[in-house]
C-alpha cells in the first residue's frame, strides 16, 4: 500500500477513520466557508470554539483541536497563503503551512492523515502549482503515516493522480 494516495471526497465526510483531518483555516482561526466551513457544521459548535481560543495564527503555521463529531481524533487547523501573483512568498508560506501540519502530525503520532489542497479555492493558488507543493512537500516529510489528500472535484483528483503517479 502507498503511503500517500489520492481519494475524491468532501473530507468532512470521510468514509473511514482518520488520527486527523488537516483544516484549510484562516489565520483569524475563525470558522469560514469552504473546507473550514463543512468541517465545522459536521464537527459541531465546539470546534469553532476551540479555534477560536488560539487567537489566530499566521499564514504558513497550523494549529490542532480535538476533532468532534468527524470521522477523526484531531483536527488540524493549516493557515495557506492568499495568492496574489507567486511573488511575495506564496510557495513558501504553502509549504509552510504543509510542513506546521506534517509536524503536528508527528507529534500526535498520527497513523492517518487527510489533507485537502490548500489555498485552492477562494484563496486562489493555481491549481496545479499547489497540487505539487502539497504532494512534494508531504512526501518530503518521510511522516509514517498513511496520508491521504481528499480533492474535492475532479479536476484536483485527475491533476494530483498524474501528478503522484509521476513521481512514483
Amino acid at each position: 500500500m502507498e503511503k500517500v494516495s489520492i481519494i475524491r471526497g468532501d473530507i468532512s465526510y470521510l468514509p473511514f477513520h482518520v488520527d486527523a483531518i488537516v483544516n484549510a483555516a484562516n489565520s483569524a482561526l475563525v470558522p469560514g466557508g469552504g473546507v473550514d466551513g463543512a468541517l465545522n457544521r459536521k464537527a459541531g459548535p465546539n470546534l469553532g470554539r476551540d479555534m477560536l481560543k488560539f487567537g489566530g495564527t499566521p499564514t504558513g503555521t497550523a494549529v490542532y483541536t480535538k476533532a468532534y463529531d468527524l470521522n477523526a481524533d484531531y483536527v488540524i487547523h493549516a493557515v495557506g497563503p492568499r495568492y496574489n501573483d507567486g511573488e511575495h512568498g506564496e510557495k513558501q508560506q504553502l509549504i509552510d503551512a504543509y510542513a506546521a501540519s506534517m509536524k503536528i502530525a508527528q507529534k500526535l503520532e498520527a497513523n492517518s492523515v487527510a489533507l485537502p489542497f490548500l489555498s485552492t479555492g477562494i484563496y486562489s493558488y493555481p491549481l496545479e502549482e499547489a497540487i505539487m507543493v502539497a504532494i512534494d512537500t508531504v512526501m518530503k516529510f518521510n511522516l509514517d503515516a498513511k496520508v491521504y489528500f481528499v480533492a474535492f472535484d475532479d479536476t484536483t483528483e485527475e491533476l494530483a493522480k498524474k501528478y503522484l503517479k509521476s513521481k512514483n
